[in-house]
């Protein structure tokens, strides 16, 4: 959760593309990000796999007028609405991209190579029908800034107890890539995007920030199978709260404009 989805970059510069607010090459720059190349499959009306500038140009030429972002985990299809190959393909992902305005979305396949340090990743999006209903179990901005605090807060007092507080290199390295995202604020989300949206990632993302450090430090102070059954059972509904309102902060942008 520390990482930005690629979902979650997809969705952000597509919509501002779609909104005319930044250029075709200023938003498939800002998708791929670090990655090499991305591509995009399955596109109808295109025999074979295209770029991302042209992949946009299409589906806006189909009916696309914005898109969303799913987050979905095993038990929790956050943000999808079927039909079940396409959940099913989300799922093993862990994310996708669902359109508005045409029954479309689109799941990516990363593909690694290289030694560690110098890894070549070009990822394909594979486009997929999908089913034109409300999306599953994504709250408003509101509601997913007020569980985020709530989560924050009783997740802290629980972990604390049980000793499983951030500590040696890991966390370090975690607190800084934290650190350096905040840092780079106005890019968090695409021009377009009301400032709620961006406070909701933020704070999804320190929740993220939390949930990462108590599993990447193994059991911590919680020896016992009871205290490491407490902090998993802590951790769950944290981790899917911070879910819930990444969806809710990326799916903004569209539910501004059904408004």
């Amino acid at each position: 959760m520390l990482s930005e989805p690629r979902s979650g970059r997809l969705a952000a510069w597509g919509n501002a593309l779609l909104a005319g607010l930044v250029s075709p090459d200023d938003a498939a720059l800002a998708i791929v990000d670090s990655d090499a190349v991305h591509r995009v499959e399955g596109l109808p009306g295109e025999s074979a796999p295209v770029g991302l500038t042209l992949a946009l140009g299409r589906l806006r030429a189909l009916g696309v007028s914005g898109l969303r972002v799913a987050l979905p985990a095993p038990g929790h299809p956050l943000g999808l609405s079927g039909p079940p190959e396409f959940n099913a393909r989300a799922l093993e992902a862990e994310e996708a991209v669902v359109c508005h305005g045409a029954a479309l979305g689109l799941v990516p396949e990363v593909y690694e190579a290289g030694p560690a340090g110098d890894v070549h990743v070009e990822v394909v999006w594979h486009c997929l029908p999908v089913r034109e209903a409300p999306p599953a179990d994504v709250p408003s901005l509101g509601e997913a800034e007020r569980e985020l605090a709530e989560a924050l807060r009783d997740a802290t007092t629980v972990l604390s107890r049980l000793d499983v507080a951030g500590s040696g290199p890991v966390a370090e390295a975690a607190v800084e890539a934290y650190r350096a995202r905040a840092e780079r604020g106005r890019e968090m989300l695409a021009p377009g995007y009301p400032p709620r949206a961006v406070r909701v990632l933020e704070l999804a993302q320190r929740v993220g920030l939390l949930v990462s450090l108590a599993y990447e430090n193994g059991h911590g102070g919680a020896v016992s199978a009871s205290e490491m059954g407490a902090r998993v059972a802590a951790l769950r509904p944290v981790e899917r709260t911070g879910r819930r309102a990444q969806v809710a902060a990326y799916n903004a942008y569209v539910e501004e404009r059904e408004r």
